[in-house]
């Protein structure tokens, strides 16, 4: 009668052990995409066809399958949590994330236009079904697994990343990666082509990206740093934008609510936005096209002196200075209208309630 328990006790254990080991699988086609409902995710170059490690945790590591398989032409895998309630430990006890989760194993995803660098905003609704509600909390009471993802990316390969909570970390990869997570802090270093990073909630921190860099959040503070290449977009919904060491043909910086400051920037077009806070701006070249607007706060432009542009200025409440020589042609208490040399650029410059500082440079 002692056999079979001995038995039982052993394959409890092995299960236990392989739940913690890492499996390997291999997903090759021009696109791919990668989904899990909770885990860290650490994503790094790689050589063939993209490579995938899941590492399983958590009292019911066991209970969690992976599905593959082609999908709306894109090659997935699917890291599969039975039930609606989900508990994982890095997430804090009162916080918690709901989504829908369909019956393949897919989230998130909606039909984007590529032509967009696939970011059309509006997640239109697919014909498949749209699946059950699903619950990710930090207390006790779900089921207690989640899954940590090691993701090799070839050069030049495309690769689609949906998490809804955990952390993720991106390095020296070269291609085109869209990570979407609903909420999890992001970090991206090197990396090259196309990279676009969009999160519910929490903070991004990007440096060393070359080529173009697509943030999107709808609150948490994001940083960027040393960038390179053809368009710097950043949209949050309430945080502060901090960028530096900008080299862009076109930047774009909009939030909600935050402060934005940009600090030893170079870009023909320069758009920087916000609904509530101060802006301030360090360019080292003259732009062509440069907007500055918030709806309350003060604004600081320092610029080269030689700064070229048909100007307008605006504020409802609060002073306007600056020390180009300006021919101005209309002038009120909130409004100024001028020209700074020929006039071949165009600025424009308001806040609803601030001081505009317009100032050159010291060279």
């Amino acid at each position: 009668m002692r056999v079979p328990i001995l038995s039982f006790t052993f394959a409890l254990a092995a299960t236990a052990l392989t739940a913690q080991q890492a499996e390997r699988f291999e997903l090759a086609g021009p696109a791919v995409a990668i989904y899990n409902l909770a885990g860290a995710v650490t994503v790094e170059p790689g050589r063939g066809p993209v490579v995938v490690q899941v590492t399983r945790g958590g009292a019911d590591a066991a209970r969690l399958t992976v599905e593959r398989g082609e999908i709306e032409d894109r090659e997935t895998l699917r890291v599969r949590y039975p039930g609606d309630r989900v508990t994982y430990s890095g997430l804090e006890p009162g916080s918690s994330t709901e989504l829908r989760v369909r019956e393949d194993g897919t989230f998130g995803d909606g039909d984007y236009d590529d032509d967009d660098h696939g970011r059309d905003r509006e997640h239109r609704r697919h014909d498949r079904d749209e699946g059950r509600r699903v619950r990710i909390t930090g207390a006790s009471g779900g089921l207690a697994a989640h899954a940590d993802l090691r993701v090799q990316v070839p050069a030049g390969g495309e690769v689609a990343i949906y998490l809804a909570v955990g952390k993720v970390s991106v390095s020296n990869v070269e291609g085109r990666l869209r990570v979407d997570a609903q909420s999890a802090p992001i970090t991206a270093t090197g990396a090259k082509g196309e990279l676009m990073l969009d999160v519910g909630s929490g903070s991004v921190n990007a440096s060393g990206i070359e080529g173009v860099l697509v943030v999107d959040t709808g609150s948490g503070p994001v940083e960027v740093s040393r960038f390179r290449g053809t368009e710097l977009t950043v949209d949050t919904g309430s945080g502060e934008v901090t960028a530096s060491e900008i080299q862009a043909d076109r930047l774009v910086v909009e939030t909600g609510s935050g402060d934005i400051r940009l600090a030893m920037a170079t870009s023909p077009d320069v758009v920087l936005e916000t609904g509530s806070g101060s802006v301030t701006a360090d360019l080292r070249s003259a732009p062509a096209e440069l907007k500055v607007e918030t709806g309350s706060g003060n604004i600081g432009v320092t610029a080269p002196g030689s700064l070229d542009a048909e100007v307008e200025i605006e504020t409802s409440s609060g002073d306007i200075e600056t020390d180009y020589p300006l021919q101005v042609t209309r002038h009120a208490r909130d409004h100024l209208v001028g020209r700074i040399g020929d006039g071949k650029g165009r600025i424009s410059i308001e806040t609803g309630s601030g001081d505009v500082r317009l100032m050159k440079r010291a060279s």
